[in-house]
């Protein structure tokens, strides 16, 4: 073997080696210096040929918020955020140049298409990434998570530079929707995804954010991911949705007529809740002022009105004391009391007494509002015209201090509802001093929240049964099909008994009289049993009662026999005496066709599917013959009555330009003499008033509701001398 030949071969192969590796180095450290290939002169940084291992997270979808019919609330989207290129290298797909040359057109041109965005902001910012030798940028507030409609005409206007990278956002397709109680959800740039901020989008964060999952994988220089290199460590788990029980359509009316009740009466603050009263279920849920949940820059009030603002309520809370009185086995039924003004000290035993006007105390006379005297009345009309007399009168001489103070606890007043992912405050239990205890009767003196007095009444409007109110329904994923929490209707006490609630409910239809104060809140074809309030507000800064904002409220609640549906309406304003219940009673109506519930309308006999509910405006009639009323009132879902057998009508009900809703009478009175007995199953007190004034035939009426039976049949002739009974149920 030639041993000599062997070593020379061996060290021309060791100087071929350190050759190519002093190249390789030579290369890579002349690529470190010169950011370009040796031999190819290949700029590396957009070169694919490098690659670096990613770590990143995949953000989970956040899941739906849906009202009860499954109509979207609020929903995850796609969306863009506007990035510009700044590379003088990039040219488009015909050669030309694509990048941002002139930051101060590139701005402007991008004004164009996002009104929002701050021009010289924008323009600064791309200045100062040219500046900075950057190849791309973001430009701040306004571009970023756009519609993709925004995005698509951006896009064609074929902006040089301009381009977009995936994003997402949270949309509220209705906005303003129950916005302080929905809240907003939007993205966070210190956590890089979307996270709820307000209302339930923030209460319900947990179940709607789901869990986010992560990445491992090999990346090229362009972003792109080396092929075989993909590995999935851990899949995203998509966030729950929620179903509420808020009704998208209802809501929508409730949010117009409170847009209304601020607007016609230059009220700050307004709002108004549904709920079904067998279950406690919120139907609908508005206060405001309020803000746009897409764009939640200006939020006027970070409180929730409805549970996180104790008010002191006024007149509404007058029912509880007719309530604590009847259960209590005390209540003088159809005794009378001295209205107008109520003086009083305390006795010997240090208990309450009213004494004679004038005699000096050193308490405070307590008032019937606005001065009214109605003398003596029963304590029946004592609610109707809701005198603070009457409850002064039973507070001291029938309901002692500890029956008052126990009800109120058991009514749930001054505690937390504790409806689930809403926030509340409590308020304050008043009643030590005589003058507050009284007070706390008419609604001043103690504060609570509007959801409590919501709870408390559906005690009486469900024959003692106290329902929690609450507004999410469900949670549900999606992903495994299954409810991951229900909630169901809850009774949390009984503070009264049936035979009481009933006979509260037909106090509170004295309320809705003519001439009662809750008369101007009836809607014709319905029957309502409700209670109003006017409340004092306490000024901090004056330590007293501002003597120029009040609240203004109605507690509603129809069917009258059998309630179904309560509305509480309200409003703080300085208009408490001639505002208009037109919102009020727009909410009821529309709550009642929501939940197939048609108050005292008349139905059809057979209805084999959901009634369709419509209104009409009321032509005139008068003086036109019957083929005119046919051809008026076609295609009109009304039920018309003739009075006489004339050709030609002389008086109407409704009146011309009146609202009309489906399955309502109208009644028309002819030039003909002769009358017949209508069949008067199912009508209202309302009906039978309108044939009377037009018919001029008196009817005698007993019970309420709808008429059962009656003592004359369909057909018969009547007169101005007939006597016609008819028994309502």
């Amino acid at each position: 073997m030639n041993i000599n030949k062997t070593n020379k071969k061996m060290s021309a192969i060791l100087v071929v080696m350190l050759v190519i590796s002093a190249i390789v180095v030579s290369n890579v450290v002349y690529t470190m210096i010169s950011k370009h290939h040796i031999w190819s002169g290949q700029d590396v940084l957009h070169s694919k040929i490098r690659s670096s291992i990613v770590n990143t997270s995949v953000e989970a979808k956040r899941g739906n918020i849906y009202d009860r019919n499954h109509n979207v609330i609020a929903h995850q989207i796609p969306a863009y955020t506007v990035v510009a290129y700044l590379d003088d290298s990039i040219v488009d797909e015909n050669g030309d140049p694509d990048y941002v040359s002139d930051p101060k057109k590139t701005a402007k041109e991008l004004k164009k298409y996002l009104p929002n965005i701050d021009e010289k902001q924008v323009a600064q910012i791309l200045e100062n990434a040219i500046k900075n030798d950057l190849s791309q940028t973001e430009l701040g507030s306004g571009t970023k998570r756009i519609d993709k409609e925004v995005m698509e005409t951006i896009r064609k206007a074929n902006i040089p530079g301009i381009g977009f990278i995936d994003d997402i956002k949270r949309e509220y397709p209705t906005t303003p929707f129950a916005s302080n109680l929905i809240g907003y959800a939007s993205y966070d740039e210190d956590e890089q995804k979307i996270l709820g901020k307000l209302g339930l989008e923030q209460m319900l964060e947990e179940y709607l954010a789901g869990e986010d999952g992560s990445i491992q994988y090999q990346q090229m220089v362009d972003g792109t991911v080396l092929p075989g290199t993909l590995q999935v460590f851990e899949e995203a788990v998509d966030g729950d949705d929620v179903i509420l029980t808020i009704d998208s359509n209802l809501q929508s009316v409730v949010e117009a007529q409170l847009q209304e009740t601020i607007t016609a009466n230059n009220a700050s603050n307004a709002w108004a809740i549904v709920v079904e009263v067998e279950t406690g279920k919120i139907l609908a849920w508005g206060s405001y002022p309020t803000f746009n949940q897409n764009q939640p820059t200006e939020i006027p009030n970070f409180l929730n009105n409805m549970t996180e603002m104790a008010i002191e309520p006024g007149s509404v809370m007058k029912p509880f004391v007719y309530a604590t009185a009847i259960d209590s086995g005390v209540y003088p039924a159809g005794q009378s009391y001295t209205a107008g003004s109520f003086t009083y000290g305390l006795d010997a035993n240090g208990n309450i007494a009213r004494v004679a006007n004038g005699t000096q105390t050193g308490f405070p006379v307590i008032n019937d509002a606005l001065g009214e005297n109605f003398g003596v009345i029963t304590f029946e009309q004592g609610l109707a015209f809701s005198s603070n007399i009457a409850i002064c009168e039973l507070l001291t001489n029938y309901v002692n201090y500890n029956q008052f103070s126990d009800y109120l606890d058991r009514f749930g007043f001054y505690q937390y509802v504790d409806i689930p992912f809403v926030s509340e405050a409590k308020g304050t239990k008043n009643i030590e001093s005589p003058s507050d205890y009284l007070s706390t009767g008419f609604g001043q003196a103690s504060s609570l929240t509007i959801l409590q007095l919501i709870q408390a009444y559906t005690a009486i409007f469900n024959d003692g049964k106290m329902m929690r109110p609450y507004v999410v329904d469900e949670i549900y994923n999606v992903e495994s099909d299954h409810v991951v929490k229900k909630f169901e209707p809850e009774v949390v006490g009984e503070p009264i008994s049936a035979e009481t609630a009933a006979k509260v409910r037909e106090l509170m239809r004295g309320v809705m009289a003519p001439g009662a104060t809750g008369d101007k809140f009836n809607v014709d074809g319905i029957e309502m049993i409700g209670k109003t309030g006017t409340g004092e507000i306490y000024n901090e800064k004056t330590g007293g009662y501002d003597k120029t904002n009040y609240t203004s409220s109605a507690m509603l609640a129809a069917p009258a026999n059998d309630p179904k549906i309560m509305v509480y309406w309200g409003m703080q304003s300085s208009n408490y005496l001639d505002y208009s219940p037109s919102p009020a009673q727009t909410i009821m109506q529309a709550a009642l066709i929501a939940n197939a519930v048609s108050g005292a309308n008349p139905q059809p006999s057979d209805q084999s599917e959901e009634p369709t509910w419509s209104t009409y405006t009321m032509p005139s009639l008068i003086n036109h013959s019957i083929e005119y009323v046919n051809s008026q009132m076609e295609g009109k879902n009304v039920n018309i009555v003739m009075i006489g057998d004339g050709n030609t009508i002389v008086d109407q009900f409704a009146k011309e330009g009146s609202t009309v809703y489906s399955y309502d009478r109208v009644f028309l009175k002819t030039n003909g003499e002769n009358i017949t007995m209508p069949d008067m199953t199912n009508w209202t007190r309302k009906d039978i008033t309108a044939f009377w004034q037009l018919s001029g035939i008196g009817i005698q009426t007993s019970g309420y509701g709808k008429v059962t039976t009656q003592n004359i049949p369909p057909g018969e002739s009547i007169n101005t001398s007939s006597d016609i009974q008819v028994v309502l149920e």
